[in-house]
């Protein structure tokens, strides 16, 4: 096993910092002092807090799109199985990355552009994702949908988006986990044929 670096050591105390005590009450001296570094070590790798606080999201991003990696490739399952199981997987993986909460407050879109960038990435990368399984879905004659995915898809993730504030930052994500499997289930039989 390979050493890990002190790049990687700093992005990971920092993420864990941020997650506690959220970006603004977190300080570039705290995370040295957890991590054991010399401040200057942090800004050898990193010009600013922002500019960590963007490695620690990126990084929460790529371990999300891992995960649901997992169920897009996973030949066992038809499309609708994927579908199902990508979109809880994503809100239960959404539900602990308290970073990415964050990110969902007003003042870091106003002051973060890099933000929205990233938002915007993950986006694009969802949706390719769905529109390769809804793909799949009709080319095995699962699905009935043959034109306006795109659109379908763009007001799918809007949704889903949509819910992210009430889920995450009210803390509603518990009161409504138990009833996901059913609203998906009604998903997939509007696009069943």
């Amino acid at each position: 096993m390979g050493s890990v670096s002190t790049k990687d050591i700093i992005v990971e105390v920092a993420g864990r910092l941020f997650s506690r005590y959220g970006f603004h009450k977190t300080s570039m001296d705290e995370i040295a002092r957890t991590a054991r570094k010399a401040k200057g070590s942090l800004y050898y790798h990193f010009a600013s807090k922002e500019e960590l606080f963007r490695e620690v999201i990126f990084k929460e991003f790529e371990s999300f799109k891992n995960q649901l990696e997992i169920i897009t490739t996973d030949t066992r399952l038809s499309a609708f199985e994927k579908i199902k199981h990508y979109l809880l997987k994503r809100m239960e993986i959404l539900n602990t990355a308290t970073n990415y909460h964050e990110t969902l407050q007003a003042d870091f879109f106003e002051k973060f552009h890099f933000v929205d960038q990233l938002r915007n990435d993950l986006t694009k990368w969802e949706k390719e994702k769905l529109h390769a399984m809804i793909l799949q879905g009709i080319a095995k004659g699962e699905i009935k949908l043959n034109e306006h995915i795109d659109v379908l898809l763009d007001m799918l993730l809007m949704v889903l988006k949509g819910l992210e504030i009430p889920f995450f930052l009210q803390k509603q994500y518990n009161n409504y986990a138990p009833y996901f499997e059913g609203l998906i289930d009604i998903l997939n039989k509007g696009i069943s044929t």
